[in-house]
């Protein structure tokens, strides 16, 4: 009886695995970073606004967010964007390359790194 139980949860977990193969089926890698489509999105800007501002704070600086340059996420415990923001810093622009570390479900972000961007 046990081992019927342990060969249903088997497959019951490649059932759920099964969205996982699919996804690398599709030239996706797992734990990879993948280009965000549409650095638009709302939620994007928040996250590069977030690590602005978190930046701001911890280094006593005044940078002015301007725009999302591009940005991939990579799937983690939760989600990193790999962000590289246009910034106004005093009367000129940089792009700067911060990491934000996202889980959203326990409304939680930390801002890894914010480094000026090579060209």
């Amino acid at each position: 009886m046990r081992r019927h139980r342990l060969v249903l949860a088997l497959f019951a977990l490649l059932l759920l695995l099964l969205p996982l193969v699919t996804a690398v089926a599709d030239e996706t890698v797992i734990g990879g970073w993948t280009p965000i489509k549409n650095i638009g999105d709302p939620h994007v800007k928040e996250i590069a606004e977030f690590a602005v501002s978190e930046y701001n704070q911890s280094q006593k600086k005044s940078l002015v967010f301007q725009s999302v340059v591009r940005g991939e996420t990579q799937v983690v415990a939760g989600i990193k964007y790999r962000l590289v923001i246009s910034v106004n810093e005093g009367d000129s622009l940089a792009n700067y390359e911060a990491v934000v570390w996202e889980k959203i479900w326990i409304k939680f972000r930390k801002l890894i790194s914010f480094n000026k961007a090579g060209n």
